[in-house]
């Protein structure tokens, strides 16, 4: 299938801390982390940032998806790029998500322990890379918690204690929360596939009432030289918006 083209993000990156060791970066939705090779068409927050900053030797020592907007950090060298390695391999960085989402959950907190992997094309699912709740999964685990309710949609706060693919998506859709404007675990299983199809067109942001997955990376924390860090960026313009246009049953 040939990929449409994707749409160009009008917003650029902007920096949230500056450390003689790293750089915490505000990441809008529709950048990618990084260069990829089969998408020359997208702007990418690593080669923006080397060219805003002259340093060659920035590195991304996580990713965020190209539609989650939010905090990402760029290491400023090789020693500051191993450091991390080791504090996200033994778990020390901790960072929180907030998502919009269809439905209300009974709860104000509630943990998902469900292990994730490939669902397999068949059936229902013509998607490869989908995931979901399997026997045979890699452990998963996420701590959820509802900071708003308002017409039949959540505000939502997400802490994933482990860091699978699709992790805070796909744990999302198994409580029957789908994330708005998820192309993948929405409520409208063909919305991808026409997506690969079309592009972002108008009559696609209605199927799914956002251009984007609502989903931002708020915080990120860790130790660092004896203290602890920690970067937090509000939540999109777009995702507020949207929040913001919900009635809301208090008024």
């Amino acid at each position: 299938m040939t990929r449409a083209p994707l749409a160009r993000p009008a917003e650029k990156p902007r920096v949230i801390v500056e450390h003689p060791d790293f750089y915490v970066v505000h990441k809008p939705a529709l950048w990618l982390t990084h260069p990829v090779r089969a998408r020359v068409d997208v702007p990418d927050l690593l080669t923006f940032m080397r060219g805003e900053t002259g340093e060659a030797d920035l590195a991304p020592p996580h990713r965020l998806d190209r539609e989650t907007s939010g905090a990402q950090i760029l290491t400023r060298d090789r020693e500051a790029a191993q450091r991390f390695f080791t504090l996200f391999k033994t778990h020390l960085v901790g960072k929180t998500y907030v998502a919009v989402v269809h439905g209300t959950p009974g709860w104000d907190r509630f943990t998902l322990d469900a292990p994730l992997g490939d669902v397999g094309l068949g059936g229902a699912n013509r998607i490869a890379i989908r995931q979901g709740v399997v026997p045979d999964g890699r452990p998963a685990v996420t701590d959820f918690r509802v900071l708003d309710r308002r017409a039949g949609h959540a505000l939502v706060e997400a802490y994933p204690r482990s860091g699978r693919l699709h992790q805070i998506r796909a744990h999302l859709a198994h409580l029957g929360l789908p994330m708005v404007g998820d192309k993948i675990y929405g409520r409208d299983p063909g919305v991808f596939l026409s997506f690969m199809e079309t592009g972002q067109t108008p009559e696609l942001t209605a199927r799914l009432g956002l251009a984007r997955q609502a989903l931002h990376a708020a915080r990120v924390a860790f130790p660092w030289a004896g203290a602890q860090m920690v970067a937090e960026v509000p939540l999109a313009a777009d995702l507020r918006a949207y929040w913001e246009g919900l009635p809301d049953p208090t008024c």
